[in-house]
């Protein structure tokens, strides 16, 4: 059985969290249709409010270290990512954005990524494509079509609309897994060649398993 590894970043900061249930909830429904095609997947939660001190001193000194070098190694060495962050003044987090900053982006080259926020109100759902999307394209990840917004009425029982947020949460974590099984199968074909080399051509055949699978979803398949 084929194994990828699944790493989730959450950007939450209150206890309990929205976007950390909001990244649970997307994190067991890619597992399943990962597991349903035969893969066997290994899951990383990171809360990136156990990390702040970490993140804020790796930024001052230019090295990643502590427990945040640890996690920035997880998200660059991960098969596939789920991001969420909560929605401060119309974008994600600062927290958010400064741990992602301590990323080398040339590891992250075709990178699978389902992208989330979670905020008060269903106005600030733009974020998703007005600051995460970019930031994700600009470390050349590949970005899943569907990305997910919660509001507060989202999670109630008597106001919103929680059929259709279950519904984006499942499209979404099928879509990713859609990438996965194909990058999957591009690197398990690609030949075993020196370490450099090798990271070369498993972004290559990430990236063309990305474009290719893209067309397959907006082909309606």
């Amino acid at each position: 059985m084929n194994s990828v590894t699944l790493v989730a970043v959450n950007a939450g900061l209150s206890e309990p969290s929205s976007t950390r249930m909001l990244v649970d909830r997307l994190t067991d429904d890619a597992v399943a249709v990962l597991q349903s095609h035969g893969l066997s997947v290994d899951v990383r939660v990171i809360d990136l409010r156990d990390l702040a001190v970490d993140v804020g001193r790796s930024l001052a000194t230019g090295f990643a270290g502590g427990a945040a070098g640890d996690a920035v190694r997880a998200v660059q060495d991960a098969d596939a990512l789920i991001v969420a962050t909560p929605v401060f003044n119309a974008s994600y987090s600062g927290l958010f954005k400064s741990f992602f900053d301590l990323v080398d982006v040339d590891t992250m080259a075709g990178k699978p990524v389902l992208i989330a926020a979670t905020g008060g109100s269903p106005r600030h759902s733009m974020v998703l494509d007005h600051a995460l999307r970019p930031l994700f394209s600009y470390l050349r990840t590949v970005v899943v079509p569907t990305g997910v917004y919660a509001a507060s009425e989202d999670w109630a029982g008597t106001s919103g609309d929680t059929a259709t947020l279950t519904d984006r949460i499942h499209r979404a974590a099928t879509q990713l897994a859609a990438l996965l099984t194909v990058g999957s199968s591009a690197r398990a074909a690609t030949p075993q060649t020196s370490e450099p080399d090798h990271a070369e051509q498993r972004a290559h055949a990430g990236e063309e398993a990305g474009i290719a699978n893209f067309a397959r979803l907006l082909a309606g398949d």
